[in-house]
C-alpha cells in the first residue's frame, strides 16, 4: 500500500479545496483517510441530479450535524452552486469541508463562490519517489507517476496512457466547452509536447497549429488551470549576462509527454531518456515545493549566449543541472559555473546517474535517487535555509 504525503493533519488544518489532475488519487486518498466523513461524490449520477435539482438539500442533509463534522464533496467543480450552501454550513453550523476536484478553472472562471478565503487550497500531485517503496527510476521515467500507470505492468501502461489522454480531452476540454475546435487543440497538445522543457515561443506554436499566438497563450492557460501543465518562469535577476525571459512548459506528468511524442521503452543513454529524465526530476521538484507551499520558488536560467541551468530555487540559493549521464564531466557543468560567477552564494548541484555522490569544482554531483532522498528530507533547499 502506498502512503501519500498528504495526511490527515494537513487536510484538516482548515476547510480545504483539494485539487489535482484526474487519476492522481484524490478520491482514493480521501476515502482511505476519512472513511466516516459525510461523502458526496458528484460523479454519481443520482447524487449529482439530486443536488443539481435542489442545491438546498445539502443544507437540509447536514443542518443537524455537530460542529466540526467533516463533509467531503468530490468533483465539486461539477456543481459550483453548492458552494453557497457550503459557506452557510461553514459559517452558521461550524462544519468542516474538503472540496476536491480536477480543476479550479470552472469555479474561478464561472464566478463561483470561493468561500471568501475560508478554505485553503492544496494540490495533490502524481506519486513521488518519497511515496513509492523500491522506487524504480527507469520505470518512473517511462511510465510516469500517475498511480495506475506507475504500478501497471510494463506491457499495459501504454494503453492506459492512450485512454487517459482521450479521457482528458473528452472530460476536461470538450465537456466543459473550454475550446471551440477540439482538433486544433489536439494539435496544440502535440506541439506543446515537442517544446516540453524548452522555452515557450507562442508564435512558433501558433504557426504549427494554424491559430494566432493569443489563442495559443489561452491554450497554455487552460493546461495550467486544469492542472495538466506547469509554466516555469525564467530567473530574472540580471547581474552581467543578459537573460532570456520566456517561460518553460512541462506537462504535469512525464508520461503524458512520452505518449504525445511516442516515446516508449526508453533506456538510459538514449536522447529520449535524457529529455524524460530531466522532466521527471523537475516534476519531483514541483511536487516538493507544492506540498511545502513554497510558491514562486522555482525558475530556470538561460542567457542570450546560451549558458543555462535547469532549475533555480529561491533567490539563487540553489542551482540544479540535470543530466542523465552515468558520469558527470566538466563539459556538463558550464552553465552552473557561469551561474556561480554571477551568484557566488549559490549552492551548485548536478543530478545524474552517477554511482556515488561526489564533489567536483565546487559542484555537488548527486545520483538521482540520493538527490531525491535529500530533496524530500528538506536537505536540498527550504525557505529557511
Amino acid at each position: 500500500m502506498i502512503q501519500r504525503l498528504l495526511d490527515k493533519d494537513r487536510l484538516l488544518e482548515d476547510s480545504t479545496f483539494l485539487f489535482g489532475a484526474r487519476q492522481t488519487g484524490k478520491s482514493t486518498l480521501l476515502l482511505e483517510l476519512f472513511p466516516d466523513a459525510h461523502f458526496y461524490d458528484l460523479l454519481e449520477s443520482n447524487t449529482f441530479e439530486r443536488l443539481q435539482r435542489n442545491p438546498s438539500l445539502l443544507r437540509q442533509d447536514l443542518e443537524m450535524c455537530e460542529p466540526d463534522t467533516l463533509v467531503i464533496i468530490d468533483e465539486v467543480q461539477s456543481l459550483p452552486i453548492l458552494l453557497n450552501e457550503v459557506q452557510w454550513l461553514m459559517v452558521r453550523k461550524g462544519l468542516r469541508f474538503i472540496l476536491s476536484g480536477s480543476s479550479a478553472r470552472k469555479l474561478k472562471r464561472g464566478g463561483a463562490n470561493m468561500l471568501g478565503g475560508r478554505a485553503l487550497q492544496t494540490n495533490l500531485y502524481p506519486l513521488t519517489s518519497a511515496e513509492v517503496p523500491d522506487f524504480d527510476i527507469v520505470r518512473a521515467v517511462n511510465q510516469g507517476m500517475i498511480p495506475r500507470h506507475y504500478l501497471a505492468d510494463s506491457r499495459k501502461y501504454w494503453q492506459m496512457l492512450q485512454a487517459y489522454v482521450a479521457v482528458y480531452l473528452r472530460e476536461e476540454i470538450k465537456a466543459e466547452a473550454l475550446v471551440r475546435n477540439l482538433s486544433t487543440f489536439t494539435r496544440f497538445l502535440e506541439a506543446a509536447a515537442l517544446t516540453n522543457g524548452e522555452m515557450v515561443n507562442f508564435s512558433n506554436i501558433a504557426q504549427d497549429c494554424g491559430v494566432d499566438s493569443k489563442t495559443v497563450a489561452g491554450y497554455f492557460s487552460i493546461l495550467e488551470e486544469t492542472l495538466i501543465g506547469h509554466m516555469i518562469p525564467a530567473f530574472s535577476k540580471t547581474v552581467k549576462r543578459k537573460l532570456r525571459q520566456a517561460p518553460r512548459f512541462y506537462y504535469f506528468d512525464v508520461a503524458v509527454t512520452n505518449y504525445l511524442l511516442g516515446r516508449r521503452s526508453m533506456v538510459p543513454g538514449s536522447a529520449d531518456f535524457g529529455h524524460a529524465f530531466e522532466h521527471f526530476v523537475i516534476q519531483e521538484i514541483i511536487a516538493y515545493l507544492g506540498y511545502h507551499r513554497m510558491t514562486n520558488a522555482l525558475s530556470y536560467w538561460h542567457t542570450y549566449n546560451d549558458y543555462e541551468v535547469d532549475a533555480i530555487l529561491g533567490d539563487a540559493q540553489v542551482a540544479i543541472e540535470i543530466k542523465s549521464a552515468d558520469e558527470v564531466q566538466s563539459r556538463h557543468l558550464h552553465g552552473l559555473k557561469a551561474f556561480k560567477e554571477e551568484h557566488p552564494q549559490a549552492r551548485l548541484i548536478a543530478v545524474s546517474l552517477d554511482t556515488n555522490p561526489r564533489r567536483t569544482n565546487n559542484v555537488e554531483v548527486w545520483p538521482v535517487k540520493a538527490f531525491l532522498e535529500q530533496l524530500w528530507a528538506g536537505k536540498i533547499w527550504t525557505e529557511n535555509l
